[in-house]
């Protein structure tokens, strides 16, 4: 379940920082990166889990029926909180970008599942329950044996499959020319700490094989055997961890070496190494719908009509929204535009109206609310929008009809200059005009 409280759901006032909202007395277990592999993803347990952030009003409403659903599941179900706030590398491990998002660690604690039901106690129990019903009848089955996790030197882990094993023969193939970021662990088989690592290494691997569509990879190299890539690359102790990029020297690795600091560390990589979203003119409702349903926000601008700034104006416009959705591709949001007048039905649905163009609204799909650009149509302005939204601040209205509208097939844009239509020329000389014509009549 993800409310209002951040970029994606649009909507919640920003509110002064507050303590945590869990204590020991409570039956709410809070989790953070130290605890959450021995707590969460080793156990067989199912667990409901909570990302907060304490500035967060819905989340400090949430606080009460969290606290009385982990009562009432108390030895049945797990109930924790993660301040996501604070732990953010738990937060975007897990794709959390609205606050509170409450996810269930079912049978694979790799992909939990968002909760997407009611927000007071009873609703929650009854998920809860729901979900460990279905959990019972797949380990009954013979579907699920509780954690996927392979129970390696001495933790859950991921599968090693997703762990490529780099060699001197291999090495230049799959890591330099391949044109993709990768993340390379140099270890030694008699290491403690490379044993240790291990099953981090291989949970991180499966988790950003599939976030990252298979673009950032997590690979090995035995360094006691392909000494020659060991001394290629400076390695002096174990486990070392660097990090590839096209056409830039490797570099050592700085972070954690937990999963989620990992994983955290790699999805910065891969957003930082990608190309900058595709903008879409809006051409039939496939495009709108999938854009949509695919992020997280989708920002939608509505243009002036060619004839009003012709080729050079519209490319302005589109100049700025490429470089707005350059700054914001790690936010992973949809960038759609259209002309005015074209898709009217759209237009109503944001309230845009008919003028002040352009205009710009950013919609979440999921919850059907939008957020209009009060400021200019500029760098500056839109960048303080999006800013806005990014902390949790700004005006949003619910899409009218509650869906997304109607949406007509056009042609694409050509590029090109717009043309007057042309009329058709009249003769005169065949009109039979009477001798009153052009006289007044009393």
């Amino acid at each position: 379940m993800e409310l209002c409280c951040c970029v994606t759901l649009l909507g919640c006032s920003l509110v002064f920082m507050v303590q945590g909202f869990y204590s020991a007395s409570d039956d709410v277990v809070e989790l953070n990166p130290s605890n959450f592999n021995r707590e969460v993803l080793q156990s067989d347990s199912l667990w409901l889990i909570e990302f907060y952030a304490p500035w967060c009003g819905h989340c400090q409403s949430l606080t009460a029926d969290w606290k009385k659903t982990a009562t009432a599941l108390k030895g049945i179900v797990k109930v924790g909180a993660v301040d996501a706030d604070q732990h953010n590398s738990l937060g975007g491990q897990y794709s959390v970008r609205g606050f509170p998002t409450i996810k269930i660690f079912g049978a694979n604690k790799n992909k939990p599942d968002d909760y997407q039901g009611g927000r007071n106690s009873q609703a929650i129990v009854d998920g809860a329950l729901n979900a460990l019903h279905t959990l019972v009848k797949d380990r009954m089955s013979g579907r699920s044996g509780g954690s996927d996790y392979s129970r390696q030197s001495g933790g859950g882990g991921g599968s090693k499959k997703d762990v490529v094993e780099l060699t001197d023969d291999n090495f230049d193939r799959l890591v330099l020319n391949s044109g993709e970021v990768w993340l390379v662990e140099f270890f030694a088989p008699w290491c403690g700490h490379c044993k240790s690592l291990e099953p981090e290494w291989a949970a991180a691997a499966s988790a950003v094989k599939e976030q990252t569509k298979d673009k950032v990879h997590l690979g090995a190299v035995d360094a006691t055997v392909h000494q020659g890539l060991a001394s290629r690359y400076g390695i002096r102790g174990f486990p070392t961890i660097k990090i590839f990029k096209k056409g830039e020297e490797p570099e050592d690795y700085q972070g954690g070496r937990t999963r989620g600091d990992i994983i955290a560390g790699a999805l910065d990589l891969f957003s930082d190494n990608a190309a900058p979203p595709e903008l879409l003119e809006i051409l039939n409702a496939d495009v709108l719908k999938k854009t949509c349903d695919d992020y997280q926000l989708c920002v939608i601008a509505v243009l002036p009509h060619i004839l009003d700034t012709g080729a050079a104006g519209r490319n302005g416009y589109l100049e700025v929204m490429m470089k707005m959705a350059e700054k914001y591709k790690k936010k992973m949001w949809g960038w759609l535009w259209t002309e005015a007048g074209v898709q009217m039905e759209l237009e109503a649905s944001l309230g845009i109206g008919g003028f002040g163009y352009p205009a710009m609204a950013a919609i979440n799909a999921r919850k059907m609310k939008f957020a209009l650009l009060k400021g200019s149509f500029s760098e500056t302005g839109i960048h303080e929008f999006l800013r806005d939204l990014s902390v949790g601040r700004g005006s949003t209205a619910t899409v009218g009809g509650g869906a997304l509208p109607n949406i007509n097939s056009v042609e694409a844009w050509d590029g090109k200059d717009g043309e007057l239509p042309v009329e058709d020329d009249y003769d005169l000389s065949d009109v039979d005009l009477d001798d009153n014509f052009g006289k007044d009549e009393l």
